[in-house]
């Protein structure tokens, strides 16, 4: 049994709970324990990641967020650079499931978060029990 981290960024709560519930029903599903933590953005969540990475007590990491288009270039700041951050520290050996959505507008993002629909929310629950399988392997 594996302990995962969840870390959310809790701007749009509605479509938050959406993709909670769905990372969550994932991981207990697979067997597996977690906790939840929340951050002001989607920016701050590799910074999140990293520090709870020093702790030992996560085998895995599962980060959640919404980011919406704006009219500013703001979107793609903050999609590229928490997607970037996340790679980082992926690419250090963290088993991490990106569950951060980026999309045009909330219509997009409720069909993308709802467990009853695309249910992203899982599909990074389930991305980070990977990367945690494949650690195991090549470790």
């Amino acid at each position: 049994m594996a302990n995962f981290l969840i870390v959310e960024a809790r701007f749009y709560d509605h479509l938050n709970d959406l993709l909670l519930a769905g990372a969550r029903a994932a991981i207990e599903a697979a067997g597996h324990t977690h906790e939840t933590v929340m951050v002001p953005g989607a920016l701050e969540i590799p910074g999140a990641v990293a520090l709870a990475s020093e702790s030992g007590r996560y085998d895995g990491y599962v980060a959640l967020g919404v980011v919406i288009r704006g009219e500013t270039y703001h979107f793609e700041i903050v999609a590229g650079e928490s997607a970037r951050g996340l790679m980082a520290l992926s690419m250090d050996g963290l088993a991490i499931g990106n569950g951060i959505l980026t999309t045009e507008n909330e219509a997009q993002a409720i069909v993308r978060a709802d467990p009853a629909q695309a249910n992203k929310g899982a599909g990074a629950a389930e991305a980070a029990i990977a990367m945690l399988e494949l650690r195991k392997r090549f470790g």
